[in-house]
């Protein structure tokens, strides 16, 4: 495929990059990645944000341009967007930019949704098993190793899987690949030998208390993935039980209206004013206006980059200071 590539390249360099673009996704394929790996790396080949949405399975992943994988936190999509049906699925796969796909972005979506169909049917009968006292034998580290083995076989994880924590309280242990419980928050553990899994437990206990409700009042992603937060566990044990000042920033801002917590949250995850307000249904202008009255509240500018990463630490601080039980 590579020597087919190169000589491509030569003669026409697009259907070169497109012919990479079917080797790319087809090794994919063969190595069984998951759909977020699929999903980020639709977004690097194609050179802008790529976002699957699911609403059978409740599942919304967006990647941005530089690879950062996370759980959508608007699930509204542009019918503009370039997009295909994962076949055989209720799935779309989106490309969130303006105007038809040039043909490299084309081959990404078909064989990216080609590679999510993949995914999606080896996974379709892998829903958690409601089997709450194997998941508590499993998670317990004093347990006898062969109790936990035997359990998690009970839960249809063999040798490798991820502890997930629910709000609620509840947990599951599901399979790399696991589908999640739709409309619920949810703390996701990284990927563990079944040994190994109680200390999953207790990433997904933390990543829970960095979700949030996805509303005005509790912006945020409802879905947390541990192995995504990099130093932020620590940042958040440092915060614990402390009166953290931009906490009590952030909750003086909220005062000034209903918007305003939406309105932060969103110019904290956006990778540009424009697409804030476009997540918001806002106006530029708008946007605009209600930022200058929030950073008038706040203390702070939050167009600058030292600005904007101080209003995401404080609203992660917020969410684990609202989840801490």
């Amino acid at each position: 495929m590579n020597d087919l590539a190169l000589r491509l390249a030569a003669l026409d360099p697009e259907a070169g990059a497109a012919v990479r673009v079917i080797g790319h996704f087809d090794a994919l394929t063969e190595a069984r990645a998951d759909l977020r790996s699929i999903v980020r790396d639709a977004a690097g080949l194609a050179g802008c944000p790529a976002r699957l949405v699911d609403p059978a399975r409740g599942l919304l992943v967006r990647v941005p341009a530089d690879g950062a994988v996370n759980a959508a936190s608007d699930p509204v999509v542009d019918p503009a967007w370039p997009s295909t049906p994962v076949p055989g699925t209720d799935a779309v796969l989106w490309l969130e930019q303006p105007g038809p796909p040039g043909t490299v972005q084309a081959v990404v979506l078909e064989r990216a949704a080609a590679a999510v169909r993949t995914v999606l049917q080896r996974t379709r009968s892998r829903r958690p098993v409601d089997d709450p006292a194997s998941v508590e034998l499993v998670l317990d580290a004093t347990a006898p190793e062969s109790d936990r083995l035997a359990a998690a076989r009970r839960l249809g994880v063999a040798t490798t899987g991820r502890a997930v924590a629910l709000a609620g309280g509840r947990y599951l242990v599901v399979g790399i690949d696991g589908v999640l419980p739709e409309g619920v928050r949810a703390g996701v553990g990284p990927a563990a030998a079944v040994v190994d899994l109680p200390a999953s437990g207790e990433h997904a206990r933390l990543a829970l208390r960095l979700t949030a409700e996805g509303t005005e009042d509790d912006p945020g992603p409802r879905v947390v993935h541990a192995d995504q937060l990099g130093a932020l566990p620590l940042l958040v044990r440092a915060a614990d039980g402390a009166a953290v000042p931009d906490v009590r920033a952030l909750e003086h801002a909220a005062t000034i209206g209903p918007w305003a917590l939406a309105t932060l949250d969103a110019v904290a995850s956006a990778t540009s004013l424009r697409d804030a307000a476009r997540a918001l249904h806002l106006h530029h202008s708008t946007l605009q206006d209600r930022l200058s009255h929030a950073e008038t509240a706040l203390g702070w500018d939050v167009r600058e980059p030292a600005g904007r990463l101080r209003l995401q630490l404080a609203l992660v601080l917020r969410r684990a200071a609202r989840h801490q039980r």
